[in-house]
């Protein structure tokens, strides 16, 4: 699998200063919890290593090659996948043909529509459904599953859990468990901070663009983690202004 570099890492949408000198490095197989609240910069700073939004300044590194001024297709081709927010799926479309989108990429590897399947079992039986019919956890399972159908090295999922009821979210991480397992690198939004912390070998967290805090997950605790993602305090390792 593949390693992900950040080197300070800036991004604008307008005048707005989205993503400030962000830098992380996540290991090849480390799964990495971004945290914070709305607004700190996390989706921008996922579709900026994605190639869905062109930084201002910085690089993005893959296997310490430099992809920042590769296009977002041209990423996905060397194993990097996003999962947006907001699922981003072809309603008209059925579960399969959205699947199979994934395909596109050229990227050989051995994830199929059947993989897929065993994976998400609950979407068996919504095969040839519209993705537009589909309830709000088996549109994000079909989400996954079309970025996993490119055979990632790199998985970028932004809020997995987003709007969805906890026993769907429960059943979501019992799949994500088994591609943390594989060996894959994963960079998780998540809003749910039990959920990241139970899953993530590091929690990184973000504040009004910048990294606030970065430890990993035994070192670190929940207040902690609460008290940057409010601003309260600069105290402790990995912690700036």
């Amino acid at each position: 699998m593949s390693a992900l570099g950040v080197e300070n890492l800036d991004v604008r949408h307008g005048l707005l200063h989205a993503v400030r000198g962000v830098s992380f490095t996540a290991a090849s197989g480390e799964t990495l919890a971004l945290v914070g609240a709305n607004g700190a910069g996390k989706t921008t700073l996922l579709r900026a290593i994605a190639g869905a939004h062109a930084p201002a300044g910085g690089r993005v590194l893959l296997d310490a090659a430099d992809i920042t001024a590769l296009p977002s297709h041209r990423r996905v081709a060397l194993g990097i996948a996003l999962v947006p927010e907001g699922r981003r799926l072809f309603p008209q479309m059925t579960v399969e043909e959205n699947l199979l989108l994934g395909r596109t990429a050229g990227r050989a590897g051995e994830w199929s529509v059947e993989r897929v399947l065993e994976m998400f079992p609950n979407l068996r039986a919504r095969r040839n459904a519209k993705a537009g019919n589909l309830s709000g956890g088996e549109q994000q399972a079909t989400a996954i599953g079309r970025a996993l159908m490119t055979n990632p090295s790199v998985l970028l999922l932004d809020e997995v859990s987003l709007g969805l009821s906890p026993l769907i979210v429960e059943r979501l991480y019992q799949s994500l468990r088994a591609l943390i397992d594989s060996g894959m690198t994963i960079v998780l939004v998540e809003q749910d901070l039990s959920r990241a912390m139970g899953v993530a070998d590091r929690v990184i967290c973000m504040l009004e663009g910048r990294v606030v805090l970065t430890r990993d997950r035994q070192s670190v605790s929940r207040e902690e983690i609460t008290q940057a993602y409010f601003g309260l305090r600069r105290a402790g390792e990995g912690l700036r202004p």
